[in-house]
């Protein structure tokens, strides 16, 4: 069965979501912006969500995940929990 290993920052408001997604593109540390800004529970571990199998997670997340190019942060993607932003890790 396939799995992939993701990080992301989850935030209320697509337009926070854009101000993070600009910071990482100048060059700002994932994982501190996750710590700092994300309210899930992954923040602590700088929005690490470990290894997961399809269907884990909320559909739009996993089309991402499993879908979308490795090692790009992909986003604001809208989920019922706010706007995330998610990086694949890797898949297997």
């Amino acid at each position: 069965m396939a799995t992939a290993c993701a990080r992301h920052i989850l935030v209320k408001t697509r337009e926070e979501a854009e101000e993070l997604k600009v910071k990482l593109a100048d060059g700002a540390e994932f994982a501190n912006l996750a710590k700092k800004h994300s309210s899930c529970s992954s923040a602590k571990r700088g929005g690490d969500l470990g290894e997961f199998a399809p269907g884990k997670m909320l559909p739009a997340f996993d089309k991402v995940v499993f879908k979308m190019p490795l090692l790009k942060v992909h986003g604001p993607i809208k989920t019922k929990f706010g706007f995330h932003l998610i990086e694949t890790i890797y898949r297997t």
